[in-house]
C-alpha cells in the first residue's frame, strides 16, 4: 500500500506502489531487470523495511509479525536457491524444528519432481550436499527448493524468477512441480517472460 523504496535511500526502485493480491489468486510480475520486481518479493518477507507505505500480508503490516512467523507464512523460491552444507534430508527439513515426518518429506519429494534425482544418489536422501549446492545441478537445486516449500506448506508462496537458469528438460519437470505447489495457494510469480 503506496509503498516507496530506495536501496541507497536516494534513487527509488519503487514509487507510490499499490496491488492487492486476494487469498488464494495466482498474480505474475513480469518486467525488465532492475523494474522492481524482486525488490517487491524482498519487502514481503522483510529482507528490507519499506521506505514510505506498508507492506501487508494478511492485513497486517510486516514490521508488525514475528519475522519467524513471517518467512513460514510466506515461502519463497529464488532463482539462486540457497542451499546449506549437510544431508538431502536436513536441507529438506530446514527450519522445521524436527517436526517432519518422512512421510511428509516422502510426499513433498514426489509432488516435486525430485524423487527420481533423489534415490539415483548414491545415498539418497543422507547425501551430503555441498557449501550452496555445489554438487547438484541447477534444476536439482530448484526441485529440492520446490519440495522444501511443500514441507513447509507456506500459505503465501513466492517464485522469483525459479526457471530462468535451468535446461528445458529441467524447466519441464519444475514448471509441472510447481503447478501443483501452487495449487489453492495465494502465489506471486516473478519473470522477465
Amino acid at each position: 500500500r503506496n509503498v516507496w523504496f530506495a536501496y541507497d535511500g536516494e534513487e527509488w526502485v519503487l514509487r507510490d506502489c499499490s496491488f492487492a493480491i486476494e487469498r488464494g489468486e495466482e498474480i505474475a510480475l513480469v518486467g525488465a531487470t532492475g523494474a522492481g520486481k524482486s525488490t517487491i518479493t524482498r519487502l514481503l518477507n522483510r529482507s528490507y523495511d519499506v521506505t514510505r507505505g506498508q507492506v501487508l500480508v494478511d492485513g497486517v503490516d510486516v514490521r508488525e509479525w514475528d519475522l519467524v512467523a513471517l518467512r513460514r507464512h510466506v515461502g519463497l523460491v529464488h532463482q539462486d536457491t540457497m542451499l546449506f552444507t549437510g544431508s538431502i534430508e536436513a536441507n529438506l527439513k530446514l527450519g522445521a524444528d524436527g517436526e517432519v515426518s518422512d512421510a511428509e518429506i516422502e510426499r513433498a519429494v514426489g509432488t516435486a519432481n525430485a524423487r527420481s534425482f533423489i534415490e539415483g544418489l548414491p545415498h539418497r536422501y543422507a547425501q551430503e550436499v555441498s557449501e550452496r549446492g555445489a554438487n547438484l545441478s541447477q534444476g536439482q537445486r530448484q526441485l529440492l527448493a520446490i519440495a522444501r516449500a511443500l514441507v513447509y506448506n507456506a500459505a503465501v508462496l513466492v517464485l522469483d524468477e525459479a526457471t530462468s537458469s535451468v535446461d528445458p528438460e529441467s524447466e519441464a519437470l519444475i514448471q509441472e512441480a510447481m503447478g501443483r505447489l501452487l495449487a489453492g495457494r495465494t502465489s506471486l510469480i516473478v519473470a522477465h517472460r
